[in-house]
């Protein structure tokens, strides 16, 4: 009689399998095309019979990301992210599970029907459909209040100066926040929204956290209000600018983070413009929300802006995905200059080639179209020179460049800068253009390079190491396998020959896999006994387990399978049982050697070393049938 497995039940499997059952699970991920999926976001290349991409989870220059039509799987052999469409979705949106798969089975016209009551999962997703819906709610309200207030007359004024008719605040949804927060409250209240989601969704705040009676201030008074999209068309922040001058605010607030909002990793206008990025070759990003709308307008709609922050590294990454160059136009002021100079420090280690227009003293894009024409705007775009070329333009502007001190620091900033390429051509380039431009010899610069990447390297690393102590806790690893328990895994998974020839060896293998590394995932598998022959119902399965043994196999269904695959399996089963029954013969022999042992004791431990050198001896034609 075969002995009972030690199965062990996954944590997650209530929360993922009792609200979604699997069949639903399966249901959508058979209505779903993961390679649609994946394009949605980016665009991907066929190669051969499957589809590469860089990879959106860490920074390539050569694709990695590989993804397979035929098993409905993706797999990065750079960073080894892989999963399915529900894991690529909710990794890449940072979405709950459920959430993903609810997602996926919208679009895909599969009806969810949840069998079992989570609350936490339910008040979540309540909660973010409820800040998505008041975004939407509120953004209509400022839309109509600058279509037909008396009091936006001004705000009304303003997009007309800027060249925005009725139409185009329509398609952009721009609205005015009114001057005075009651109005906005008064609306809140009608509408049914309580003063604590206003202040999750970033649009009020309490006036003293200790005192609810004390009330609420509103966030946005007296400014245009754009909208901000994510990916698939819902608001989720909004930016508004200022219509009166006042120097203790910025020309633009954005809503704080929020759980539907990050500004650092997101663009405005990134929803519209992504496509036109592809096929222009490059992304223009803009300073300001309006340079971007007019800009997109006048058809140069590769056009975005960063949201009140410089380029951040999520930016950098998620311009990777659409183009291989960036194009920046900023204004033509010191802060101006900074801001593409720390736009720079980000974009050129994501492998984006960086070049900056030279805008007249006190232009923007908007106002430069509006005096002089799209034609001549698109003419500025063209002629933007190369980062290198335009910092020494302006420094040789600005700046007396014979300066000894001016030179110096000049200098070493260009130096670390010129670390930042990764392309060995083009920092010999531009260190010809630098070194001549600045009088000074190669080898002494070349110098100075060396020791500005020791100190980046040395900022890095702290950087780094701060990180992994700030979010280390979050990070889920894959559950640890032995090399032969994921080939055993990998081939369970892949051919349903295979997985019914394991399941006949499970008498043998029961004991081996207990005391093997990751063995319980086999198990597991063997006792759930998944259809190998769907990719929908194998996938499934993988979400009912938990993250990190998710993650595990997922990692093994990149790997080869075999043409024959009860060979290969009976070589690793071999190696699993033969390992497990060395290393018990190992510790025998070890405890043999202990002094003060009984003469019941030594007689036990000595049959026991020559059973297991017989079991060792005859173990092919013993344990594998």
């Amino acid at each position: 009689m075969k002995p009972a497995l030690d199965i062990r039940r996954p944590s997650t499997f209530t929360e993922c399998v009792a609200i979604i059952p699997e069949e639903t699970i399966k249901a959508v991920l058979d209505a779903t095309d993961i390679v649609d999926v994946i394009g949605a976001y980016f665009p991907v290349k066929r190669a051969g019979s499957a589809f590469v991409c860089n990879c959106p989870f860490h920074n390539e220059k050569t694709p990695s990301f590989n993804i397979n039509p035929a098993r409905q799987f993706f797999h990065c052999f750079g960073c080894g992210e892989s999963g399915d469409a529900i894991s690529f979705v909710r990794k890449y949106e940072n979405l709950p599970f459920s959430d993903a798969v609810k997602k996926l089975a919208e679009k895909a016209g599969v009806p969810i029907m949840e069998t079992a009551h989570d609350p936490m999962a339910e008040k979540r997703q309540r909660q973010r459909s409820r800040l998505i819906q008041l975004h939407n709610d509120a953004a209509k309200f400022m839309h109509q209040m600058i279509r037909k207030s008396p009091q936006a007359a001004h705000a009304r004024e303003y997009l007309k100066n800027r060249g925005f008719d009725a139409e185009m605040a329509k398609r952009w949804m721009v609205g005015w926040m009114p001057d005075n927060a009651g109005l906005f409250l008064q609306w809140a209240k009608e509408k049914g929204y309580k003063g604590r989601e206003l202040c999750q969704a970033g649009l009020a705040g309490m006036k003293d956290d200790r005192n609810p009676a004390a009330g609420l201030w509103v966030r946005f008074l007296n400014r245009l209000m754009f909208p901000i999209h994510n990916d698939y068309g819902d608001i989720i922040a909004f930016s508004g600018r200022q219509l009166v001058n006042d120097p203790n605010t910025g020309k633009y607030i954005n809503s704080p983070q929020t759980p539907l909002f990050d500004k650092s990793r997101t663009l405005f206008g990134l929803d519209k413009a992504r496509k036109h990025m592809t096929k222009a070759k490059f992304a223009l990003v803009c300073e300001g929300q309006i340079d971007a709308i007019s800009c997109y307008e006048q058809g140069i709609q590769n056009a975005v802006a960063p949201l009140g922050t410089a380029c951040t590294e999520q930016h950098a990454k998620l311009l990777k995905r659409y183009t291989n160059e960036v194009v920046l136009c900023y204004d033509a002021d010191g802060a101006g200059y900074k801001a593409m100079g720390k736009a720079f420090d980000h974009l050129a280690p994501a492998g984006l080639h960086v070049r900056c227009i030279d805008m007249p003293q006190g232009e923007d894009p908007d106002s430069y179209i509006q005096a002089n024409g799209v034609e001549a705007f698109q003419k500025l775009v063209d002629d933007a020179e190369e980062y290198f070329e335009w910092q020494l333009n302006i420094e040789a502007r600005e700046n007396n460049l014979n300066d000894i001190r001016t030179k110096t620091k000049l200098s070493n900033d260009l130096a670390a800068k010129i670390n930042l390429l990764s392309n060995k051509v083009a920092q010999d380039t531009v260190i010809n253009l630098v070194t001549a431009r600045l009088g000074i010899g190669q080898q002494d610069f070349r110098t100075t390079m060396f020791k500005e990447s020791q100190q980046q390297s040395r900022q890095r690393k702290f950087t780094k190491e701060t990180t992994l102590a700030e979010e280390g806790h979050d990070r889920v690893d894959p559950t640890p396998l032995d090399s032969s328990v994921a080939a055993l895994c990998s081939l369970a998974l892949s051919s349903n020959e295979a997985q019914e020839w394991l399941r006949e060896q499970l008498e043998s293998l029961h004991e081996p896999l207990s005391k093997t590394t990751g063995g319980h995932l086999l198990s597991t598998i063997l006792s759930r006994k998944p259809d190998a022959s769907s990719n929908s119902g194998i996938a499934a399965y993988l979400n009912t387990l938990e993250a990190s043994d998710t993650l595990a196999l997922q990692q093994t269904l990149s790997y080869r399978v075999p043409e024959n695959v009860i060979q290969a399996a009976t070589e690793a089963a071999s190696m699993i049982i033969n390992s497990h029954y060395q290393r018990e013969e190992a510790a025998v022999r070890a405890a043999l050697s202990q002094p003060g042992l009984s003469p019941e004791q030594f007689k036990y431990l000595l049959e026991r070393t020559k059973d297991l050198q017989d079991i060792l001896k005859n173990l092919k034609n013993r344990y594998i049938r």
